[in-house]
């Protein structure tokens, strides 16, 4: 068994090369996800992860999430509140909604397609979808199409709708921050006491939420330090939950995703243009630009993002903010109306 888990490495790391090399969002779970489903459909894939390393690369994403929320970065709603986090919530409602509607397919359950489309946190979701009922893989591929899609066409649509300089979606900002062994250490004591924590209060997704709130705490009471988990880690984290979906993959679940990916297109692109509808109203509320309302709102896509609003001068600070709490907002929420949806029909999924 262990030259399929050596042969599984091996594929993974070629394709996340050409995935970094064609730019594609989240190289490494992507890659893990791709090679995987090969190695599965192919009958030469190593057994299921263990529950131990799916919780623990699930820990890493929530502290690596509940970090960005930096007390200065938040500080920047100050004022404008209200409208914010309406207008969050609204962006959450409008995807879910596509979701739902996505999960009126007959091979979809409410549930999954609630999942698949609901905007931000692409690989938290993913994470934690079959915790929460849904199928891993058909959620893992919606959300990196919507990923895909809101980065390739958010730079164009900014330069012909709100003239901003045109960017390429590779040029996001780095973040410089602590070194790593301060990161290494943040690591270990937000995910020590956030599985702790989630023990001892059992929650949907508690993997994922304990670690992030710790690490939230921390970085809000100005004890992170301005560390992130080491990038090596992250990406062995991202790619673990790549695996996690990718050995699942059978040929009728495959034939599944895709037969939903038409539908899922068409949907992502309403909640894409709903969603600039919701940018408009929080620039007239907040008396921000046009084009930092709609890079607030958009459903995902974070570091395009990042480099449109740096290269057009915008509201950069409010910007990364309002994605940030969104982020934060989803994934409170998901777990508790996973459940609702899943009582009003439950999930039929195969295991």
């Amino acid at each position: 068994m262990w030259v399929r888990w050596v042969g599984l490495v091996a594929v993974t790391g070629v394709v996340a090369g050409g995935f970094a090399w064609a730019g594609a969002p989240s190289p490494t779970l992507f890659a893990g996800l791709a090679a995987a489903a090969t190695l599965a459909l192919a009958g030469w894939a190593p057994p299921a992860l263990p529950r131990s390393a799916t919780m623990g690369a699930q820990a890493v994403l929530g502290v690596l999430i509940g970090v960005v929320a930096q007390p200065s970065t938040l500080a920047s709603l100050a004022g404008d509140g209200l409208p914010v986090l309406l207008t969050g919530l609204g962006t959450l409602l409008v995807s879910m909604a596509g979701g739902l509607l996505l999960g009126l397919r007959s091979d979809v359950s409410p549930l999954t397609g609630m999942l698949a489309l609901t905007a931000g946190g692409a690989a938290g979701l993913t994470s934690i979808a079959r915790d929460l009922g849904g199928d891993e893989r058909v959620v893992a591929v919606v959300q990196y199409l919507r990923v895909g899609v809101i980065t390739a066409s958010m730079p164009a649509v900014a330069v012909l709708l709100y003239g901003a300089t045109p960017t390429s979606p590779g040029e996001a900002a780095s973040t410089a921050g602590a070194p790593w062994p301060v990161g290494l250490g943040l690591l270990l004591v937000a995910a020590a006491g956030g599985l702790g924590l989630a023990r001892l209060v059992p929650v949907p997704a508690g993997g994922l939420l304990g670690p992030m709130l710790v690490a939230l705490a921390l970085s809000l009471a100005g004890w992170s330090f301005g560390a992130s988990p080491p990038e090596p880690i992250v990406q062995l984290a991202y790619t673990m939950i790549g695996w996690q979906a990718g050995l699942r993959f059978t040929r009728a679940s495959l034939r599944t995703v895709l037969g939903v990916l038409p539908t899922a297109g068409v949907l992502i692109v309403a909640v894409m243009a709903a969603c600039a509808g919701l940018g408009l109203v929080l620039s007239e509320k907040t008396g921000t630009s046009p084009l930092s309302g709609y890079l607030a709102t958009t459903p995902g896509g974070v570091y395009a993002v990042l480099a449109v609003a740096i290269s057009s001068r915008s509201e950069v600070t409010f910007v990364v903010a309002v994605q940030v709490l969104r982020v934060i907002l989803m994934l409170v929420l998901a777990p508790v109306l996973a459940r609702l949806v899943g009582r009003w029909r439950p999930a039929t999924d195969d295991p």
